[in-house]
């Protein structure tokens, strides 16, 4: 099997994943999962399409991360990981879309606008 790469994005974290077949390690910007994730949380996220598929050890994976907090880029590299599980067998498309981990969650942060101490804030009134 050759490597399959895939992209996941979530706010503002990019995740770029090589998938290969292999023993189950998990590499994050050249270090082991549990250095770069040290919130058992976290983990779980990132391995949900992976128990689900139930093929957990059975595949070695290098991820590059930029940008984001810790959550967004747990859930970009999840959705790296489901997208990489589709195009290797597309079987596993329906039990990863019942659990949503094949949607791009669109949701980021508002931009600030010019006049306001924030997006939607307002400075207070003054009738006088």
């Amino acid at each position: 099997m050759e490597t399959i790469n895939a992209i996941g994005r979530r706010k503002r974290a990019i995740a770029r994943i090589y998938l290969s077949e292999g023993k189950g390690q998990i590499t994050i910007n050249k270090r082991d999962i549990e250095s770069y994730f040290p919130s058992a949380m976290l983990r779980y996220v990132v391995k949900q399409p992976l128990e689900l598929i139930g093929v957990e050890g059975e595949y070695d994976i290098k991820i590059t991360l930029d940008g984001g907090g810790e959550k967004g880029q747990a859930e970009a590299v999840r959705l790296a990981i489901s997208r990489a599980l589709v195009k290797i067998n597309e079987e596993n498309k329906p039990a990863l879309k019942a659990k949503g981990f094949l949607t791009r969650d669109s949701r980021v942060v508002e931009r600030k606008k010019s006049g306001q101490p924030k997006a939607r804030k307002k400075f207070q009134f003054s009738k006088r």
